[in-house]
């Protein structure tokens, strides 16, 4: 009898608590073999390098939290990687080759990237694609175009307030971080404090439960694409700061990034869910174990293997959740 209760405990267990308990096992197990991967200059660079992922995995929060966390059928936003790509590359060739001021040059990026986010939301809410279809094609679109933007090569930036945003500390906490942080606040008080944050999440959590309440879920939906498309702009400037310019080829790796870290970081949630706060907590723990990785003289095509592997089981959990919760 106790083995029978004990079977849908851990199942349970490990449909909302797996992917955690894989990243905290591979936290202790670096922490013991890899050289400084606790120490100051590793996870000073990990907040760093997790920066601008944390932000488009942001983005792609506040997607999944309107249309649904369910993975196959929510919401689900696969071209701010591409959109932010842009982003830089614009950014890096204003400033670099044509001499743009560094504000006239960010704005850019950020309309471009809201001009993505506002097609989504037609092609989404409008013309009634779904989200992971019609947000695909976008990303290969984009794709294409940054690489007639860019003429496929790296670019260099050297504009001083990029090295600023790259160089800078603030009580020891690089200036990155520091905007990460402050963007995540904005968006943690707008879905927690606003009445349009608890509508979004309504809409998220019951769509029909919130259409019968008189909300307006299509144009709830159609606002996420449009704000991730922001922020995927926003995300320029961290990425040019990163890198000291553009470079081909960054969607790639940004892609898996973010959504390791947008479900990852559901795991670190009470209920399971994707949230802003997860997402951060996410894209560090991501950065602090690749570097980690790297630190332990793992080629670089291993991290990405564990990545893929680490998608697949927050994809699983996420799966086997909903299916408890349904049986339930």
């Amino acid at each position: 009898v106790e083995r029978t209760a004990l079977t849908p405990r851990l199942r349970s267990l490990l449909a909302r608590r797996g992917p955690l308990l894989v990243v905290l096992a591979m936290t202790v197990y670096l922490a013991v073999t890899a050289r400084g991967f606790l120490g100051v200059a590793n996870v000073t660079a990990s907040l760093t390098q997790a920066a601008p992922v944390a932000l488009v995995a942001m983005g792609l929060a506040i997607v999944v939290i309107g249309g649904g966390d369910d993975v196959v059928v929510g919401g689900i936003d696969l071209s701010i990687p591409a959109t932010a790509a842009l982003a830089t590359a614009i950014v890096s060739d204003q400033l670099t080759t044509y001499g743009t001021p560094f504000a006239v040059a960010f704005a850019l990026g950020i309309l471009v990237t809201t001009v993505f986010g506002l097609l989504n939301a037609v092609l989404v809410g409008w013309v009634g694609l779904s989200s992971i279809l019609a947000t695909l094609a976008v990303y290969v679109a984009v794709v294409g175009i940054t690489r007639v933007v860019s003429g496929n090569r790296r670019i260099d930036v050297t504009d001083p307030l990029i090295v600023a945003v790259r160089d800078t500390r603030i009580a020891g906490i690089p200036l990155a971080a520091v905007l990460m942080l402050i963007v995540a606040a904005v968006l943690v008080f707008v879905m927690a404090r606003t009445p349009y944050g608890r509508r979004l999440q309504a809409v998220g959590g019951n769509r029909d439960a919130a259409t019968f309440a008189g909300i307006p879920t299509r144009r709830y939906i159609m606002s996420t694409f449009v704000i991730a498309g922001v922020v995927a702009g926003l995300s320029a400037l961290l990425l040019v700061a990163r890198g000291s310019g553009s470079s081909p080829g960054i969607d790639e790796r940004l892609m898996v990034d973010m959504v390791l870290a947008t479900f990852l970081g559901a795991a670190f949630t009470r209920r399971g869910t994707v949230t802003i706060f997860g997402s951060v907590l996410g894209a560090v723990f991501v950065a602090l174990l690749s570097n980690g990785l790297i630190l332990s003289r793992v080629a670089n095509a291993w991290v990405d293997g564990f990545k893929g592997v680490l998608i697949l089981l927050v994809v699983a959990a996420a799966a086997a959740r909903k299916s408890e919760e349904a049986r339930a």
